[in-house]
């Protein structure tokens, strides 16, 4: 087959397409990467605190920020431009346009967050009022959580420009994800690994979502050689979570799921994003039921007041 993946420009971008087009080529089939801007990329070029222009504010009020990265990607897989978009699954909204299905997903990179410092210092030793760089509520909301004297700072651009904010001293630390530093081997630059009970990932963290047409099917079968079932099933739970709570990428929530002997194991976090209030869930069930699971927790969720977080996540 001949294969046009859609991706966006970022290195980390390519880096994931790449991977995905190693494996596609090794298998017999000709691939291309067609690069494609996305509203996310131009929002990007935006100071954290500047006012965005009424047509990208449009933009993000329509598809919120959890599908800006995607969405013209999206767009040129439903025209037949591309024939498979490489996501972060965790930029993957949980409800796909009609006439696509997510058809793979790869094994899972470390799902956990990182904490990087430019002369080292752990979480414990920074001081009071430390500028944190972090572009999530999330994050923002964790890491309040456990030191509420620190001070979270918007942070906007691809990991190279926030790495080098923090070198040029604007920031004491960052907050990022693993699997990025990993894929593009910086792993000396990490200080700290956050355990899943300090800050719980985002929803698919560390995995990859290749997305193509729901009736391709000779590339649906394809692209099967490259889904990893233990990884497909732990973000199906984390997935159906978020669906049930109703949040994306901006609201406070966390989730993370592995299999441990057989049984699937979730846990969920719903925090506000002033560090004040946080609510943790967690259960197992069966690999063959991922929705009921990640349905289970979220109602877990609600019961113990993630509902009220969620309705004011930056009330203080």
């Amino acid at each position: 087959m001949k294969i046009v993946i859609g991706s966006r420009g970022s290195q980390l971008a390519l880096w994931q397409a790449n991977w995905v087009k190693d494996r596609l080529t090794s298998a017999g089939h000709e691939v291309v990467i067609e690069i494609i801007r996305t509203s996310g990329d131009k929002l990007q070029t935006y100071a954290p605190t500047e006012p965005l222009p009424a047509s990208m504010a449009q933009i993000v009020a329509e598809a919120g920020t959890k599908g800006l990265f995607i969405k013209e990607i999206e767009e040129a897989l439903l025209s037949g431009r591309v024939d498979l978009a490489v996501h972060s699954l965790k930029d993957l909204p949980t409800t796909l346009p009609a006439g696509l299905v997510l058809a793979a997903v790869p094994p899972r990179e470390d799902a956990r967050d990182v904490l990087i410092t430019a002369g080292g210092a752990t979480l414990e030793q920074l001081p009071p009022g430390a500028c944190v760089g972090t572009s999530s509520p999330r994050r923002q909301a964790q890491l309040l959580w456990l030191r509420p004297d620190l001070k979270p700072v918007p942070l906007r651009g691809n990991l190279t420009t926030r790495l080098r904010k923090l070198d040029s001293g604007d920031y004491a630390a960052l907050v990022l994800a693993a699997a990025g530093i990993h894929r593009l081997g910086l792993r000396h630059r990490i200080t700290a690994y956050f355990d899943f009970d300090q800050i719980c990932p985002a929803v698919g963290q560390g995995a990859l979502a290749i997305e193509i047409r729901q009736r391709d099917a000779e590339l649906a079968r394809a692209v099967a050689t490259l889904d990893d079932a233990m990884t497909h099933l732990a973000v199906r739970a984390e997935r159906a979570m978020l669906l049930r709570l109703g949040g994306g990428c901006q609201v406070p929530i966390a989730a993370h799921a592995n299999c441990e002997e057989g049984q699937l194991y979730l846990r969920g976090v719903v925090a506000a994003t002033d560090g004040r209030r946080l609510v943790r869930a967690a259960a197992s069930g069966s690999q063959g039921a991922p929705e009921s699971l990640g349905a289970a927790v979220a109602e877990d969720l609600l019961t113990k007041g993630a509902g009220e977080i969620l309705q004011r996540p930056t009330e203080r």
